[in-house]
Order: C-alpha cells, then structure tokens, then sequence
C-alpha cells in the first residue's frame, strides 16, 4: 500500500524449473492481463524480479517482451548460453538490473559479468551490483536488495502502451 504496487509471485508449473513457453511468455501474459480487469494497474510499469533460475527466466521473459515490461531486476542469476541469441531478439533496450553476489556458487560471478557483456555487446546498459562476500543466499539480505531493486524498477517505465507478442513455440 505505502507504494502502490501490486506483486504477484508466481512458481514455475514444474519442479524443475522455469521453461518456454509453458512458464512464459504467454502465462505471464494472461496473468497481467487478467490482474488488470480487477485492479488499478499502470501498464506501463510492470515489471520482472526474480532470483536463482527465476532470475534467468526473468531475463529471458525480458528479452522477449521487451516492449512489454518497463524493466527487469534479478539476484542471483544469468543467461544460460543457450539464451543468448535473445539479445538479439528484443525490440527495446529494456533496463537491467543485477544483483549478485561475490561468493555465489550456484552462479559465480565470471557467469554473471559473460551475461552483462554479452548484453552490453548489444546496446543494453545493464546496472550489475556485486555484492562483496554475499553467497547465493538471498533471504538475509532480502530487505537490502529489495530496496535497492524498488529504487531500481521504480524510476523505469514504458514510453507508451505496452506491447505483447505472441510465438508460436510449436514451429
């Protein structure tokens, strides 16, 4: 309420992680679209957070709807490689948010700086945030991160409507 925000967290549909398309982007979609008929949504400023390998899905759903989301902000996380050739895909230089940090083994830092360059490589301006000797464990500094992601998605918005595309996954 202090800020005005509505956050939904949703899981991925299987234990073993995030996947396209059945997590997304067209899920992601339908939820918001659906949360908008029932609340006072600024559709320009929906935004992506996510951590571990819903930071990587956050990443990738930012990459294919880049006209849709006003920004992504994710602890813990990178491209695999495999979603590199997104980069390439997205429309708009949507803005980036990393926080990672310099002990994570589950993501180790070379990781997560190859995914930056890959995205500054092609025009974007990713914000990376190293946290010095902060392992891949988030809940304790939950609270700090948090704050600094708000302060991060807060100031970005689309310059007009959004804009969805829809795939088809199947070819």
């Amino acid at each position: 309420k202090k800020e005005g925000v509505v956050i939904v967290g949703p899981d991925a549909v299987s234990r073993g992680g995030w996947r396209v398309p059945q997590d997304g982007p067209e899920f992601l979609y339908n939820l918001i679209e659906m949360l908008a008929v029932q609340l006072d949504i600024d559709r320009r400023r929906v935004y992506l957070f996510g951590h571990s390998a819903g930071a990587g899905h956050a990443l990738v759903m930012a990459l294919l709807e880049s006209e849709y989301f006003a920004a992504v902000a994710i602890h813990a996380g990178a491209l695999h490689e495999s979603a590199v050739p997104l980069i390439e895909r997205a429309t708009r230089k949507i803005p980036i948010g990393i926080w990672i940090g310099t002990n994570d083994a589950l993501f180790p830092l070379k990781v997560v700086r190859a995914s930056r360059d890959a995205l500054q490589a092609q025009g974007f301006a990713p914000q990376m945030n190293e946290i010095n000797g902060h392992t891949h464990w988030y809940y304790d500094r939950a609270p700090e991160i948090n704050k600094q992601a708000w302060a991060f998605l807060r100031q970005q918005a689309l310059a007009g409507e959004p804009k969805y595309e829809r795939y088809d996954f199947a070819r």
